[in-house]
């Protein structure tokens, strides 16, 4: 198979992952209001419903990224695609708040194991200066997911909540298949690597404890002991697990990259980006359906401008980064974000739908400008560093 073919067999390979990944989310968050009725649950229960699957790729993802340079990108990012599709018939089975719990854990898994592959797989199989169209086509898939998602899941609740599971089963068997049959190992991977078990416990305890931590704060109030007590025990190992890193041959994430101003900063924007929208498509699923008292269908319809806005603008903002460069692009799409976002500051119970819209599509707008060219810069400096530390074993 030529390289030239082959990059964009990947290319396949990971969107189709990518875009089951986000319609399970955009579906789901439009029958949570339906859920908590049909299973009788809690706001906190169906909070953690969303909640830990996010919590799963937070904590797991770095881990996953080191185990993939010891025993190869493919193997994990097919296991992770056939875990999640079994996963979503598991959750399709639930008869219980405790059951969807315990499959969504088993969900995350699987996702945290593609999401920790499928960029990589992308930025292994693309030439550096193609990297940026790649991954503004992967983004445009995504949207595609954003603004499918929400009417789909609409249209699924009037059948049944668990039907937006099982849709995921057919999906989920092609993608497993597909992958299988077309991924191929790029990189040679160096041996007598060992895994780094001790950090690797201390991150994941220490990340558990503190994404806890904040959740339950922000239910039952920052003063809460147990709330203290855990992020108090969270930054200690956290600390421990900084030590661990700097003193192991073989690191589970190795600390030195923070160094790279770069990929510190790109990073760094890219979390607190995540977390100053991230709570915006949840709040609006209950402010439509709630406040506005629309339907499932008509309240996925009006969630779609803030995807179809990102759908338009992150495959030109992606091959415009191989062109002028990450740096502009992105930080013209955090300032049109955060523009949007104060606008939601403002809207209560009379504010007018357009309104509502214009907002959703500006952070749209900047999200997409945002996105493709942030993720070239740190997929195109881990490349540069990988290459520079892979010369050292051969």
């Amino acid at each position: 198979m030529k390289k030239d073919n082959y990059k964009w067999i990947a290319l396949s390979c990971t969107t189709l992952g990518a875009l089951m990944s986000v319609m399970n989310g955009s579906t789901l968050i439009i029958a949570l209001p339906i859920m908590m009725k049909d299973l009788n649950l809690d706001m906190g229960t169906v909070t953690w419903i969303l909640m830990e699957y996010l919590l799963i790729l937070t904590v797991l993802v770095p881990t996953i990224g080191r185990l993939a340079d010891i025993a190869g990108r493919k193997k994990l990012y097919v296991s992770g695609f056939a875990l999640f599709t079994f996963a979503s018939l598991l959750c399709a089975l639930s008869n219980s708040g405790i059951q969807l719990l315990i499959f969504r854990f088993v969900q995350g898994v699987g996702g945290a194991l593609m999401l920790a592959n499928s960029t990589t797989i992308v930025a292994d199989a693309f030439p550096k200066n193609e990297l940026g169209k790649a991954l503004g086509v992967n983004s445009m898939v995504i949207s595609v997911g954003n603004v499918i998602g929400p009417i789909l899941g609409g249209f699924l609740v009037s059948i049944g909540w668990r039907s937006i599971f099982y849709i995921n089963i057919p999906i989920g068997v092609l993608g497993t298949i597909w992958s299988f049959i077309q991924l191929k190992e790029l990189i040679k991977i160096p041996e007598k690597q060992k895994f780094d078990f001790l950090g690797t416990i201390l991150f994941t305890l220490g990340m558990f404890l503190l994404l806890v931590s904040l959740t339950l704060g922000s239910f039952s109030g920052w003063l809460n002991p147990v709330v203290i007590i855990m992020i108090i025990a969270s930054i200690i190992i956290i600390g421990l697990f900084i030590h661990v890193e700097k003193n192991t041959q073989y690191p589970m994430i190795d600390l030195r990259l923070l160094n790279t101003r770069i990929l510190a900063f790109a990073n760094a924007s890219n979390f607190f980006n995540g977390i100053a929208r991230g709570a915006v498509s949840f709040l609006l699923v209950f402010y439509f359906q709630g406040i506005k008292s629309m339907d499932p269908i008509l309240a996925g319809i009006y969630l779609t401008p803030l995807a179809i806005s990102m759908f338009i603008i992150s495959p030109i903002s992606g091959h415009l980064s191989d062109k002028v460069g990450s740096r502009a692009l992105s930080s013209i799409g955090l300032i049109i974000t955060a523009i949007g976002l104060l606008g939601f500051m403002t809207i209560g119970a009379s504010t007018p739908m357009y309104l509502i819209i214009i907002y959703m599509l500006i952070i749209g707008l900047g999200s997409g400008l945002f996105f493709s060219p942030n993720t070239n810069a740190i997929m195109v400096l881990n490349v540069k560093l990988r290459l520079i530390e892979t010369s050292f074993y051969f």
